[in-house]
């Protein structure tokens, strides 16, 4: 192996560690359809040693909040064990001038006391790497003689999973996308990627339920289980890029509530324990003169202890993006928080 093919293997691999993503999306060229326009990202900074590319997409919930209580809101589990939204994805990140100047800012003295010789070179030695890839190396001065004619695609992070080991499989360094054309890695944003990110960025209700009996059941009597406050309803974020005139809206829609008693001695009502939803609202309030009959959502506990029951609720999610593109995305769970239920027997008096 040459010295040279060494050194830009180095490069490149100094690139790969050295892009850092921060929050959420973007396109350019306006997509396949689209109207050509560029969408760039100026918020890219160099000020750690690294250059870090912020996105642009911005999620918008359509309609209210979902108005739960205080702390009770949650967001989408995949109901699909093999799929979650994107852990990172590749943008339009920077013009040929953004990419160069940004990279100039490297050579910039940090000014840090004691440390700041160390820091500077690190710096420095990014910012040759830079240099050997997009000024002498794969491109050429950086594509200013393609200004206006293209962007820099960058990885992105999604800001709600950069923790998730996957993050870190976007690693290619900033590569070079013409106006009017899309990457074909699978990874590169396209309508379907923003639509799964706003899956990611869904707000729903509280799953929490009202029982009754509250607190204290009896054994073989049933605990009716209900909810009246029509919070289970659409819920929509639709994620677009200002500017771009592509968005993609994902909607959720409430299809049953699932009961987990806590424990196998028990009769659920009905007996897969899945409850409808109907305008937003689950089974029957219970009302005196009840006390015997099975309701349409609830529990009949056949032993006495402390159990803790649980209520899922089960929505089906679905997207469609302005270019006319849509379709299906896996069902999403969401369980609120345990309720504790103690269940005694029923008391008798010899005489």
């Amino acid at each position: 192996m040459t010295r040279r093919t060494k050194a830009r293997r180095v490069a490149v691999a100094a690139l790969s560690l050295t892009v850092v993503a921060i929050p959420s999306t973007a396109y350019a060229g306006g997509g396949k359809n689209g109207s050509g326009n560029q969408v760039g990202n100026v918020n890219a900074g160099s000020g750690n040693g690294k250059i870090s590319v912020e996105t642009k997409v911005v999620p918008k919930p359509t309609g209210k909040r979902s108005g739960g209580g205080e702390g009770d809101d949650g967001t989408l589990t995949s109901s699909d064990s093999s799929w979650t939204p994107p852990a990172c994805w590749y943008e339009p990140a920077f013009s040929p001038k953004e990419l160069e100047a940004t990279v100039k800012g490297l050579r910039t003295p940090s000014g840090i006391p004691l440390f700041g010789g160390l820091i500077d070179g690190v710096r420095g030695f990014v910012a040759d790497a830079y240099d050997a890839r997009y000024k002498d190396g794969k491109y050429k001065d950086y594509n200013l003689d393609q200004e206006g004619k293209g962007m820099f695609w960058a990885a992105v992070v999604n800001p709600n999973r950069k923790d998730d080991p996957a993050a870190n499989s976007c690693d290619e360094p900033p590569f070079w996308v013409p106006s009017g054309t899309t990457p074909s890695d699978p990874k590169a944003l396209n309508p379907r990627l923003l639509a799964e990110y706003a899956y990611d960025e869904l707000e729903l209700p509280s799953s929490n339920v009202t029982l009754a009996p509250a607190g204290t059941s009896t054994v073989n009597l049933p605990t009716w289980v209900w909810s009246t406050n029509a919070s289970f309803t659409q819920k929509s974020v639709t994620a677009s890029l200002p500017g771009s005139g592509l968005s993609a809206t994902t909607t959720a829609e409430p299809v049953s509530v699932h009961i987990d008693p806590g424990t196998t001695d028990a009769q659920l009502f009905p007996a897969s324990g899945n409850c409808t939803i109907d305008q937003g609202r689950v089974g029957e309030p219970f009302a005196a003169g009840k006390a015997n009959q099975d309701p349409p959502c609830g529990v009949k506990y056949l032993r006495p202890g402390s159990y803790t029951l649980k209520a899922t609720v089960t929505w089906r999610v679905t997207w469609k993006s302005t270019d006319g593109q849509g379709d299906k995305l896996p069902d999403g769970i969401y369980t609120g928080k345990p309720q504790n239920v103690t269940v005694q027997e029923i008391q008798s008096v010899n005489r």
